[in-house]
Formats: C-alpha cells, structure tokens, sequence
C-alpha cells in the first residue's frame, strides 16, 4: 500500500492558515461590536416558586443593564427597549440598575438623562414601575441617575419593601442597596446592601419578589423570599468557549451568571440585561427583555 506523503508546513500555507484565523477573529470581531449589541431579544419565564399561589398568576417585566450610550445603546435602541417591553403589557415592570454607559477605553456618545429616562417614563403596568441602582450608578453619576428618575417619578427601592397588588393577591416587592456601590480599590468594594434590614419591612406572610442588582447575593437569601431577581452579569457579556465563565463579574464564576437557577428550591432569575460595559461588544448573549410569569 502506497504511503501517502504528510503535507509539509511551507510559508505559503502558514500565512494562508494565519489570514484564516485573522479573518475569522475579525469578522467575530465586528459581529461581536456591530451586529449582536442592537439585537434584541424577549426570554420568557414561566414557574410557580414555592410560597408563590398557584393560582396567582403575575407578570413581570425585568428591565436590566440598560447602560445608555453609544455606540450601542443610542436614543433609537432605548427607545425599541421600551416600546418592546410595553408592548408584554405586564402588571409589573421592574428595572434592574445600571442604567447609563461608561467606558474606561472608548469614546462613548452619551444619552441626556432627561432623555433615557423620559423613555422609561412611557412604561406603564397596573402594579407600577419600580427600579433599584447598580454598581454602575454608584461609581459613575449617582446624583445624575437618583434626579433622572425621579424626576420622571419612577421610585427607587433601596433596602425597603413594599406590600403591593389587590387584596388576596398581595406580594411585598423589595428592592436591596448594591452590593458594590463603594470602590475601595484592588478589587475591594463595600456595598449598601442590608438584606436583614430590607426583610425586616415584611410585616406579613405574603410571597416576597426580591431585586437585586448584582446575584451574589443569593448564598444568603432565604427561603422566605419567593424570587430573586438581578442583572449586572450581562451573562457574560462575551461568552468565548472556556473563556468567558472568568470574566463573569461575580465572585461565584458563572454559578449565577445567567437564567433561571435553582439552589435548595430557592429561585433567581439573572437577566443577560440589554446594554455593555467595559467593552461596547457582546457575543454569545444577545440584549434581552426578560418577561415572567408566576403562577403559571
């Protein structure tokens, strides 16, 4: 039997495998920059947690990341947010932190306060509009961020809880202080968040939904609380096979870096969010609207 020859590696065939590999970064590249950002997704859940009645269907929609500002979250795109997720009509709308851009590295076109949250302004749901602050409005316009909404009378739940619905189907709503809202430097943060405190304004045995910007919470929460609910993670915002789980912003890895998780029949929910940070790209987790119901 003849012995077939083994290619030998010439110049010509490393520079031919080289441009390969070259033009299958770049064209990831522009993808990842230009392409997957302006998507725009709806991720639906539907269970029925423990200490939630099952006949008691709610809906939910979960606003997370926004990050206003170009090149990938411009005016047009806020506003498609928005008139995507009126359009799910839910009986709640909660919106998760981080709500404008900022880039260390890259010239970002900002969105006027009045204006990103002007557009959040048209959400409207029977149960109401309700929002918590991220990292990212704590390190970068904090004072900014607090004045636009409210102005635009859209409340901030920061540590409190409040008992909403009608009566039969009444659940507390609670909103926890970010985790990471003090920067003390190598990699060390001290939070606002008080989860005792924030449990404490339960006055009755009705089902809790919990918003929390950033899921590391979740070790700790008990199981009194229905649902968590978070963002912050951008479900890894550039998910490179092997890579992306150590770039998860989170001291867990990718434990909870993104959808529907179950720990000992607790429940949370981490939205992949709509917007970037860092870097204006994202591959592998398109921008999402996230929509709930419970009790289905």
């Amino acid at each position: 039997m003849a012995r077939l020859k083994r290619p030998s590696l010439t110049r010509r065939r490393l520079l031919t495998a080289g441009a390969g590999v070259l033009g299958a970064a770049a064209a990831t590249g522009a993808y990842a920059a230009a392409i997957e950002p302006l998507e725009l997704t709806v991720t639906r859940y539907a269970l029925t947690p423990p200490g939630w009645r099952p006949d008691h269907k709610l809906t939910i929609t979960a606003i997370a990341d926004l990050h206003a500002g170009g090149p990938d979250m411009t005016l047009p795109h806020v506003r498609r947010v928005v008139d995507t997720a009126q359009a799910l009509q839910s009986d709640l709308v909660v919106l998760l932190g981080d709500f404008k851009a900022w880039y260390r590295h890259f010239k970002s076109e900002p969105v006027a306060d009045d204006v990103w949250a002007g557009e959040l302004a048209r959400l409207d749901a029977p149960l109401g509009v309700w929002a918590i602050l991220g990292n990212h409005d704590w390190w970068h316009d904090l004072s900014g961020v607090r004045a636009a909404l409210a102005a635009m009378r859209i409340p901030v739940l920061e540590n409190d809880a409040v008992l909403i619905g009608p009566a039969g189907r009444r659940f507390w709503l609670a909103g926890l202080g970010d985790q990471l809202a003090y920067q003390l430097g190598h990699g060390r943060y001290r939070g606002i968040d008080d989860l005792p405190a924030t449990l404490r304004r339960v006055q009755t045995d009705d089902p809790i939904v919990l918003l929390a910007h950033e899921p590391d919470i979740f070790p700790i929460v008990p199981d009194r609380v229905t649902l968590t609910l978070a963002g912050h993670t951008h479900g890894g915002q550039i998910r490179l096979p092997f890579i992306w789980p150590h770039f998860v912003p989170s001291s867990y890895g990718a434990r909870f870096a993104y959808g529907h998780i179950v720990e000992e029949r607790r429940h949370i929910i981490v939205s992949g969010g709509l917007g970037t940070s860092i870097v204006p790209a994202r591959f592998g987790v398109p921008p999402e609207i996230v929509h709930i119901t419970l009790g289905a």
